[in-house]
């Protein structure tokens, strides 16, 4: 069935036809070694590529590597290659080239049943987020780039499996759709299909817990849940939750005010403010929280009475406890960031006590991020969620209802002629 106006790999035949499958590969790499040190993202798009060599497709890949910001990690995808191949279970060539002779070359000799993939895409000009921000292009311009016009006169077919770029506008990601017929892959139609429910009509009560230190994710999402009714419930914790305490008028103490200041997050209280006054029984807040009292190590306060000079590290024991509760008797769960500083030990309850509580629920949870991520594999949760999502920006946006441009180019009718 298709997702909307989105085709699936059920609606497209692909049998001795070349297909241009899109993916996301783009993976953590060890610093001084430069290799890749987490293959998750590998090992999800792996089913789409095997189940199109299975079909008798010829599999031409492309992906990126490497950060879009500060352009570091921009590495050839030869180690992607070996790591897809023993995911996929199959053969997977790699030319060191994307649209030169020699990859035109391999492209135009494959065989059904062959995958190969093409070199990082972001060493392209025209494929990086500074060239996509500094000039817009249309996805007709998109159409006419180098990495266009030399790969699609040689495919049947694009297939875009890389739900975690959907809110980039690139050639390798919008460009294609406009000159060939299209369709989504397995990971993102799987993705699509559980976040829309999510979005649209979620099992109620539909909780959403917010938390972590990434505010600009969870600004981006109040606003637009509550006011949709996506959630009812919104749950705070957190560097989130504490910016909701200061803007209840909480008195969080002298040192986590100085962080606020280093950190810039006080510019986020007058837009809490505003939501709790507007949604105040629905946008919930902790009652108590863990600080470090130094000597003393973890110390439990209430929110009207936090040390001056003790930082806020976790959740407290009663705000564990109603948030469980609320988890406990959910249809909905979904989650971005964790409770607290987890990775110290003396700090990890309330992020071990929620990520139990959503593993175990009857809920259908969505998880996202990579440090909620993170957290759920730590104490061993992962496996228990309904949706692991793939994407961070992506997700953030998708759920709080922004124009992303890789679905609009999906949707687009199939060209003609």
């Amino acid at each position: 069935m298709p997702i909307g106006n989105i085709r699936t790999l059920d609606q497209v035949e692909v049998h001795g036809k070349t297909v241009l499958l899109r993916v996301d590969l783009n993976s953590p790499v060890d610093p001084e070694t430069k290799r890749v040190t987490d293959d998750t993202r590998i090992a999800l798009s792996a089913p789409t590529v095997r189940e199109l060599a299975e079909r008798q497709a010829k599999v031409v890949v492309l992906a990126h590597q490497g950060d879009p910001v500060d352009f570091q990690n921009f590495l050839p995808l030869a180690q992607h290659a070996r790591l897809l191949a023993q995911q996929v279970g199959r053969p997977v060539a790699f030319v060191e080239d994307v649209v030169g002779p020699t990859a035109l070359e391999r492209v135009a000799a494959l065989s059904a049943g062959e995958i190969l993939l093409l070199d990082n895409v972001r060493n392209h000009t025209e494929e990086t987020v500074l060239f996509e921000k500094a000039v817009t292009l249309t996805f007709e311009q998109q159409a006419q780039t180098t990495v266009v016009r030399k790969l699609a006169p040689l495919a049947e077919l694009y297939v875009n499996d890389a739900f975690a770029c959907v809110h980039r506008s690139q050639p390798t990601l919008c460009g294609f759709p406009v000159v060939l017929p299209s369709a989504c892959g397995r990971l993102f139609e799987r993705e699509l299909s559980a976040l829309s429910k999510v979005r649209e009509r979620p099992d109620r009560p539909c909780l959403f817990i917010l938390g972590g230190a990434k505010i600009m994710d969870a600004f981006t999402l109040l606003g637009p849940v509550l006011e949709r009714g996506t959630a009812d419930k919104v749950l705070t914790q957190g560097l989130v939750g504490q910016i909701v305490l200061k803007a209840a008028g909480k008195e969080l103490g002298e040192a986590n005010d100085a962080f606020f200041q280093r950190k810039g997050l006080d510019e986020f209280v007058p837009a809490a403010g505003a939501l709790l006054a507007k949604f105040g029984e629905r946008l919930i807040f902790p009652v108590d929280v863990a600080v470090n009292g130094d000597e003393e190590g973890r110390m439990t306060a209430q929110v009207d009475d936090i040390p001056t000079d003790a930082p806020i590290m976790d959740l407290g024991p009663q705000t564990i406890e109603q948030y469980c509760a609320e988890i406990e008797s959910a249809g909905t769960v979904f989650m971005n960031g964790p409770a607290g500083v987890y990775e110290d030990e003396a700090f990890a309850e309330g992020t071990r006590r929620i990520w139990k509580g959503v593993g175990k629920s009857s809920a259908f949870t969505v998880i996202g991020g990579g440090d909620t991520i993170q957290a759920a594999k730590r104490f061993g949760v992962h496996g228990d969620m309904g949706l692991v999502s793939s994407g961070g920006g992506a997700l953030i946006l998708y759920m709080a209802g922004v124009h992303l441009p890789v679905l609009e180019a999906l949707g687009r009718p199939a060209p003609t002629g």
